[in-house]
């Protein structure tokens, strides 16, 4: 039966077939946004999350991988990993930056990206990874096949950004850190688990 309506971008989207290699990844705010926009996980479509109200800029693409969860299987690893105490997922998709050099305008769209590492975020206690991934086919970016082959000042860059993008000015306790950098592999084993921790909440 042809499908009559739009696909939920979390739920209606497949992964693709060769994950985790290649992924299909959800768009939702790219460079340019000076708003943060996020899924509504009840209509699947995009709304606006706030206003990005200090100088962070988002310097990748910026989105989700399609049915998949954080939740106890991300959440073990993530502890396994790091050492510490890890009290669950964040209970979001998997999210995903998406490295090109071809200026992309705008958000909700789909494309083929390939993760090369992550960044084991940990966000009030809970697991919140973020898949780093370069764009299927860029000139530039896929020549890197981890994450350990980019210059320092790329990972830098998208690392500063994770570690302030919800600080306030005067707060002195960040909300986030960064447990670990880590490589191709490990990226692939967080990506099969939050595809594990996704059928285990939403298929029965």
């Amino acid at each position: 039966m042809v499908n009559k309506f739009k696909a939920h971008p979390w739920h209606g989207i497949a992964i693709g077939n060769n994950f985790p290699n290649i992924v299909t990844a959800f768009i939702e705010v790219v460079p340019s946004d000076t708003v943060k926009y996020e899924i509504d996980k009840t209509s699947g479509y995009l709304m606006i999350d706030r206003p990005q109200k200090f100088s962070n800029v988002i310097p990748a693409l910026y989105g989700f991988i399609p049915q998949t969860y954080c939740d106890k299987k991300v959440a073990e690893y993530a502890q396994l990993k790091c050492g510490k105490e890890i009290k669950k997922g964040d209970g979001d998709p998997l999210d995903i930056c998406v490295l090109t050099e071809r200026v992309i305008t705008h958000g909700d769209i789909i494309l083929q990206a390939i993760p090369i590492g992550g960044f084991r975020l940990i966000d009030k206690g809970e697991a919140d990874d973020k898949i780093i991934a370069v764009l299927k086919g860029d000139a530039l970016y896929e020549q890197w096949n981890d994450i350990n082959d980019f210059p320092e000042a790329v990972i830098n860059r998208l690392k500063h950004y994770f570690l302030t993008y919800k600080n306030i000015p005067g707060e002195s306790n960040p909300t986030c850190e960064i447990a670990n950098v880590y490589g191709r592999e490990e990226a692939h084993q967080v990506i099969l688990n939050s595809i594990e921790d996704y059928k285990n909440t939403f298929v029965k």
